[in-house]
């Protein structure tokens, strides 16, 4: 096993940014194994032969192609797809064990790490690379690969179906599920610690492996209806209706409850750090928002604000907006212009990227703040301790992906 040991330490070598996964594989030799293959519990299967037969570089190649299997989590998400699929024959197998992949061949090799003779990659197929699993099992069929490709077996790891060689949950060197969490986060958070290292596919990985994708819109839209909505929120009392108590009240007309749709106003952060395309996205929720209170747009207004707020524009169309700006920031001049708007607000919605004093105490009405996303640290040139505040507690806060 000096070789295979060897080639370990070369892929840690070509790609140091998976060295803790490569490491916590534990190694079985298995003569029953076709190739390499791994499960879930982080076992690595290994033929003799093929070991043997193999070079240094393509075996290193190998070492990273299965611990991209668990770290990508192909095993649970196998069992995921075949359960809702139904799909359990030892031909679906096969399927996902290809579609597994196509998602990791695509940016693995090179660098130091040879592609091998009959690499499985999407353009055997005539498929883009840089998707998921799940989207080459419903966008390919993949009968024309399956017969000459009988021979690949991954393991349990790369599709969630059991091998009869594997040693299974009660086997020995098996990581538990926080063992395995705990590898996959340390490799994680080494990417994005260092992202320059990573090929794009997996910056991505890490970015989402922890922290998985948002339905931001629907977010943001709940969080507004759920603002507009709230008690008192539209409220007013009316003569257009006695309220039902007049009548205990002889002679005099009692004003009655009436509920109207609430009044909104977006406040857009139009600094220099927002870039075009995030403006466009805060008109596209601009539209959203007038949907959101029942299409009057009557009720809802718009203020750009960098370190000065602009007048509050009420709105005709999304598109008609003139958004100006591109100095600081500063969204405490915004709220303050949006609340001496008459009548006043019942929801001010912020859209901005973070990186602005907010207001000491809370606004006399709801508030939702949409933030487009920034790194963690952020850059200021004259200041490089700056770190941008919180946006405060009061404030119902979606993250705009």
């Amino acid at each position: 096993m000096d070789k295979l040991l060897a080639a370990r330490l070369h892929a840690v070598k070509v790609r140091p940014y998976l060295a803790g996964a490569l490491f916590a594989l534990h190694v079985v030799e298995d003569r029953s194994v076709p190739t390499m293959a791994v499960d879930a519990y982080w076992r690595c299967y290994v033929s003799p032969g093929f070991v043997a037969s193999t070079p240094v570089e393509e075996l290193a190649g190998v070492w990273v192609h299965e611990v991209s299997h668990l770290l990508r989590d192909h095993h649970g998400r196998g069992e995921r797809y075949a359960k809702e699929h139904d799909e359990h024959g030892p031909g679906e197998r096969l399927r996902r064990n290809i579609a597994a992949d196509f998602e990791i061949n695509d940016d693995i090799y090179g660098d130091g790490l040879p592609r091998p003779a009959g690499a499985v990659l999407p353009s055997l197929l005539r498929l883009p690379e840089g998707q998921l699993m799940e989207e080459y099992l419903r966008t390919a069929s993949m009968s024309g690969l399956a017969a000459g490709l009988a021979w690949l077996d991954c393991g349990s790891g790369a599709d969630g179906h059991a091998r009869p060689w594997e040693l299974g949950p009660d086997g020995a060197h098996g990581l538990s599920r926080q063992q395995r969490d705990a590898v996959r986060f340390r490799v994680a958070e080494g990417i994005k610690g260092r992202p320059g290292d990573a090929p794009e596919g997996w910056r991505r990985w890490a970015e989402e492996a922890f922290h998985p994708p948002q339905p931001w819109r629907r977010l943001l839209g709940a969080a507004i209806r759920s603002a507009a909505g709230a008690p008192g929120v539209g409220e007013n009392h009316s003569y257009r209706r006695p309220s039902r108590r007049s009548a205990g009240v002889p002679g005099v007309v009692l004003p009655s409850l009436r509920r109207t749709p609430p009044s909104v106003c977006v406040v857009i952060d139009t600094s220099g750090s927002v870039s075009d395309a995030e403006l466009g996205s805060a008109l596209l929720e601009v539209a959203a928002i007038s949907r959101a209170v029942g299409g009057r747009r009557d009720l809802v207004s718009v203020i750009s604000c960098d370190a000065a707020a602009g007048i509050a524009v009420p709105l005709c169309r999304a598109e008609d907006i003139e958004l100006v700006g591109g100095g600081g920031t500063d969204l405490r001049s915004g709220f303050a212009r949006a609340l001496r708007a008459r009548p006043r607000p019942d929801v001010i919605v912020a859209l901005t990227d973070g990186q602005t004093p907010w207001p000491s105490a809370q606004p006399p009405c709801r508030t939702v703040v949409g933030l487009f996303p920034r790194p963690a640290r952020s850059v200021n040139e004259e200041n490089p301790d700056y770190t941008p505040d919180a946006p405060p507690s009061w404030a119902r806060v979606v993250t705009i992906a």
